[in-house]
């Protein structure tokens, strides 16, 4: 058990409410910024529980934000944590919240789950994390509820919207101008799924490249085409 999921266990401090499985999430991403200065964003406020579990997972050094539409959450205000209030939904709101903001290591939605308050946070704040940080939005599963806005294959959901993401950070090996490097490509070191949570790591990319090294030992280009004949031939038999 993580010290996270120890946290939680022995909390008796503001109320706190996760999935069970999200701690060794948590901490798989995360446990690499402890006890530095580092910046956190979270979506969603609640009770503010989570908001003081982080505050003691990462350190005095840590600064954290918190936005939440409801108000009173503004009295969870407390040492090195700041409570904006306003709609994670509300595009004019959240650019305004940039400009008072630093970039951020950590950014976290947890907000109100609904597919259009998950891909409006996500185009908007973004490239707010740093190059070298992480972004990650929970609580997937409304992607298949219909009450949220969700359901499975549908179109708009953030699931379904997420998976561009996957064709995105392949972008540098596209033949297809339909498909084509942006600014995600070069930003986005790698996708990590999991029952309801998305984790996407931000490193600075480059074109990949590829090369070989060592002494060939047969002629395996020859090889190559033989073994793709014989595939196309596999192929042709089973559709004729």
């Amino acid at each position: 058990m993580g010290d996270l999921e120890k946290y939680f266990k022995q909390n008796d401090k503001r109320l706190i409410h996760k999935w069970k499985h999200y701690f060794d999430i948590y901490e798989r991403h995360f446990s690499r910024f402890r006890n530095k200065e580092i910046i956190i964003l979270e979506i969603g406020v609640f009770q503010g529980g989570s908001l003081q579990m982080w505050k003691n997972y990462f350190g005095e050094k840590t600064r954290i934000y918190g936005i939440d539409i409801d108000p009173r959450c503004k009295q969870i205000e407390e040492d090195n944590i700041t409570i904006f209030i306003g709609s994670q939904s509300d595009r004019k709101f959240l650019r305004e919240i940039k400009k008072q903001l630093p970039r951020v290591d950590i950014l976290i939605d947890d907000g109100g789950h609904t597919m259009d308050q998950q891909i409006v946070t996500f185009e908007e704040l973004f490239d707010l994390v740093k190059d070298d940080g992480v972004y990650l939005c929970e609580d997937l599963h409304t992607s298949y509820w219909k009450s949220y806005g969700g359901g499975y294959k549908r179109r708009g959901s953030f699931i379904e919207y997420s998976k561009n993401f996957i064709d995105f950070i392949n972008a540098y090996h596209s033949k297809q101008r339909s498909l084509k490097v942006s600014e995600f490509t070069k930003s986005v070191d790698s996708l990590h799924y999991y029952d309801s949570i998305l984790v996407i790591e931000k490193t600075k990319r480059e074109p990949p490249t590829d090369e070989m090294r060592g002494t060939p030992t047969f002629d395996y280009k020859t090889k190559k085409k033989s073994t793709g004949k014989k595939l196309r031939e596999s192929i042709g038999k089973l559709f004729s």
